[in-house]
């Protein structure tokens, strides 16, 4: 399984244009200009601190408002769970479960998935390596469509129930909730997934995985 790496002959791909090109002795891209290194510098170090901040707004993002409805009749503060609830027991258990799956299930799992690669590479597994590279492409195409988990909190508004002249305004788990979305997107661009085959070559520094 394990195949001469770029690494071993002192080469690096770029990772905006893909070409392949050596950081030694000028670490830039000759197609693109683009920074060139064997390993993203203290990629281990801004993934955790990504996460970790993920992680902290995660159950904000989930407790704290996310709609406050104002009308005659008082002032009503919905999150996210309770959307779901009054979704499901209205009858619209199609709609509720999308909800759920997408605001959150899927932000969880991802986090989750990030934290078991993170651990992997530091402690530098060499079991199922294939398998957690496919985990990290599927984490990658999550990502493009992450932002569709905001969208779900906006047709959420729009689906909560509001009485005659009331007005519907986001609260504060809004920003919380687009913070995951955003923190977990930057975690996966800092990891570096090339480091799930280091541990295969026996003879790669120690270093570059710090």
């Amino acid at each position: 399984m394990s195949g001469l790496q770029a690494i071993r002959t002192g080469t690096a791909t770029c990772l905006t244009c893909g070409m392949l090109g050596s950081p030694i002795p000028k670490p830039v891209c000759k197609r693109c200009g683009s920074s060139l290194h064997f390993r993203k510098p203290n990629n281990i170090q801004r993934t955790w601190a990504y996460l970790i901040a993920a992680y902290v707004l995660y159950l904000p993002a989930n407790l704290l408002p996310i709609t406050i409805t104002r009308s005659i009749f008082g002032t009503q503060h919905d999150t996210i769970m309770s959307g779901v609830v009054y979704l499901w027991h209205s009858g619209s258990w199609a709609i509720s479960l999308i909800v759920f799956i997408a605001s959150v299930v899927v932000p969880l799992l991802k986090l989750f998935s990030l934290t078991l690669l993170v651990i992997s590479v530091q402690r530098r597994w060499c079991g199922e390596v294939m398998r957690r590279a496919k985990l990290y492409r599927i984490l990658e195409a999550i990502g493009r469509w992450s932002m569709l988990d905001v969208y779900v909190v906006t047709i959420l508004v729009a689906l909560v129930r509001a009485e005659s002249l009331a007005t519907i305004s986001p609260g504060s788990g809004v920003l919380a909730f687009a913070a995951v979305v955003i923190l977990s997107m930057l975690a996966a661009m800092a990891f570096d997934p090339r480091l799930i085959w280091d541990p295969l070559d026996e003879t790669q520094p120690k270093e570059n995985v710090k």
